[in-house]
């Protein structure tokens, strides 16, 4: 959650109940993504009278995938299930997640969005083109409409957290894993309260983080428009030639122009691609964490510098402070 102040109470007042009519043993980690506002108060005022509530905060704003690995990396449970706060999937459908995994013995059971007429024209048009899109660049096994409000076993999260991608977007990694799987279908409804954390810009830096951490068909992409550039630079070079054998070196002008500002865009956009791959590369080199946490009401004592990184984990393996205390006790 992220500056979640005005959703906060809505989520307590359906989540809480849902929890407990499952009559089994179980938490809530709420993540804390450095909000600017009353959340971590809040927070702290539910936990009062809801021990069950867990709340790990985090120093700064570290972005949706980092706040859900930061969840992922804590939670206990045999299940895990990864909710929003403002309540567009809706909480009363963990019941159902819950039984279709023990059914089936499955160890992902995605949410999907049946119905998504509560968003708006654009955002519904860009959705589609997304999962269109990673569907043909990571596989059929990416699940249509399926965002992340999904349920987890405790292998799959494991799983999950030995990989050591450090810019993941889980709905194409989830899928990668090739655990059985199954879905739950709902209709998504309006944001409860507040603003979308996920404006324009967020959304194409998503697409361009899930494209180039899952795919190397851009550069591949960059290849085909080089050689296309070089057909086109032919078919100029038979025209110049031409035009200069009969005289006509002026009027050529416009196509040489043209030419030239082709094989410009060609280069820059070449580059471009280029240059998101080493920046990946570079940013894995760093090895720098995703995110750091201020506070963790299930080991205030111990407070964790940082996490999600190769460095954290060998910190954890080597039974250093950053420890966090594992639970083997079956929890939902």
């Amino acid at each position: 959650m992220y500056n979640e102040e005005e959703a906060l109470p809505a989520l307590v007042s359906r989540l809480r109940p849902v929890l407990t009519e499952l009559g089994v043993a179980h938490e809530v980690v709420a993540v804390d993504d450095g909000s600017g506002d009353r959340t971590a108060e809040l927070l702290g005022a539910f936990r009062l009278g809801w021990p069950e509530l867990r709340v790990v905060a985090l120093r700064r704003n570290s972005g949706h995938q980092a706040a859900l690995t930061a969840g992922l990396d804590r939670a206990l449970g045999a299940y895990v299930v990864s909710l929003d706060a403002d309540l567009q999937d809706p909480p009363e459908k963990i019941p159902d997640m819950l039984a279709l995994a023990r059914a089936e013995n499955l160890d992902i059971v995605y949410g999907v969005r049946a119905d998504r007429s509560s968003d708006s024209g654009f955002k519904r048009w860009t959705a589609g083109v997304y999962y269109r899109l990673m569907r043909r660049l990571a596989g059929p096994s990416v699940p249509a409409q399926a965002g992340d409000f999904r349920l987890l076993s405790r292998a799959a999260v494991d799983a999950l957290k030995a990989l050591p991608d450090q810019q993941r977007v889980y709905r194409l990694l989830v899928p990668w894993l090739g655990f059985p799987s199954g879905r739950v279908t709902y209709e998504r409804a309006p944001r409860t309260a507040g603003r979308t954390k996920y404006p324009l810009g967020r959304m194409i830096r998503l697409a361009v983080d899930s494209v180039t951490g899952f795919s190397a068909a851009p550069l591949r992409l960059a290849t085909w428009l080089g050689a296309g550039a070089f057909v086109v630079c032919l078919a100029l070079l038979v025209y110049t030639l031409a035009a200069f054998a009969l005289g006509r070196t002026v009027p050529g002008w416009t196509s040489l122009f043209t030419g030239i500002v082709f094989i410009g865009a060609v280069q820059l956009i070449c580059v471009g691609l280029l240059g998101e791959y080493v920046g990946r590369i570079y940013t894995a080199v760093q090895n720098r964490p995703t995110y750091f946490v201020r506070d963790d009401t299930a080991t205030p004592t111990t407070p964790e510098p940082a996490q999600g990184s190769a460095a954290a984990a060998s910190t954890r393996a080597a039974g250093g402070a950053a420890d966090v205390p594992r639970v083997p006790v079956p929890r939902a």
